[in-house]
């Protein structure tokens, strides 16, 4: 990795702040323990293997090489999540509605198992790429977003609920 920790903290705090996660949030979706995130992001870590660095990295959608979101913005996140959602489904959840539902916290009646497979099996790289992205078209803050998705998980009873609580 050509990077230090100490840049690599720098990098992740700024891009989880960009996200509007919490460091316990991106703990729970990296994997990481809070302590080691904090850790890492305050520069006191002294060692994170690679697979554990690019576990937090690729969640926030980072390059591991030099983290950065270039590469990340080239990808359609809502586009592949909505395409996700729907691989089981004859009717097929749009990007735009996606968008919608994830910035509103309500999902239309035709679109919940769409959701409850999103939240239940899809990356969770793609998801976050996918708040993202319905934040910025919502012109709201991805924090927003992220409880919406929390809300979600609950009322849908989604298997993997506490991963986005």
């Amino acid at each position: 990795m050509n990077l230090n920790l100490k840049d690599m903290g720098r990098s992740v705090r700024a891009r989880r702040a960009e996200l509007g996660l919490s460091q316990a949030q991106l703990s729970h979706l990296s994997g990481l323990s809070r302590q080691t995130l904090v850790g890492l992001e305050n520069g006191t870590l002294s060692d994170l293997g690679v697979n554990r660095a690019a576990q937090v990295l690729a969640v926030l959608g980072l390059d591991v090489a030099v983290p950065s979101t270039q590469v990340r913005k080239k990808k359609r996140g809502l586009w592949m999540a909505a395409k996700s959602a729907s691989v089981s489904y004859a009717s097929e959840l749009k990007p735009e509605i996606l968008s919608k539902v994830l910035a509103s916290g309500e999902v239309p009646q035709p679109y919940i198992p769409h959701l409850a497979h999103l939240l239940d099996e899809t990356p969770v790289s793609t998801v976050v790429m996918a708040v993202e992205e319905a934040a910025s078209a919502a012109h709201v803050s991805p924090r927003k977003v992220w409880r919406n998705v929390a809300k979600l998980a609950k009322s849908l009873s989604v298997h993997r609920q506490d991963l986005w609580a």
